[in-house]
């Protein structure tokens, strides 16, 4: 998957899980939990749809590198 569709992906995952979130803004570098303010169930559920979306599944162990909307982008770019 290359890095455009995997944005796509990210960012239509966001819509669904925080539609307050505007994404069309969304540069990249803004933090997942900090400055979108997804709490930890938030997050398990955008992995959720991510993975029902592009297959690409995120392991516990992975979970500490996927902070940032940009990393998010990476990690489905780099397994789908």
């Amino acid at each position: 998957m290359n890095e455009t569709d995997a944005r796509s992906a990210v960012l239509a995952a966001l819509n669904e899980v925080a539609p307050d979130v505007e994404t069309e803004e969304l540069e990249g570098s803004e933090r997942l939990r900090q400055d979108l303010e997804l709490d930890s169930l938030d997050f398990l559920r955008l992995l959720e749809t991510l993975a029902g979306t592009t297959g690409v599944t995120a392991s516990e162990d992975d979970y500490p590198g996927l902070t940032t909307v940009q990393s998010l982008v990476d990690y489905v770019a780099a397994h789908g």
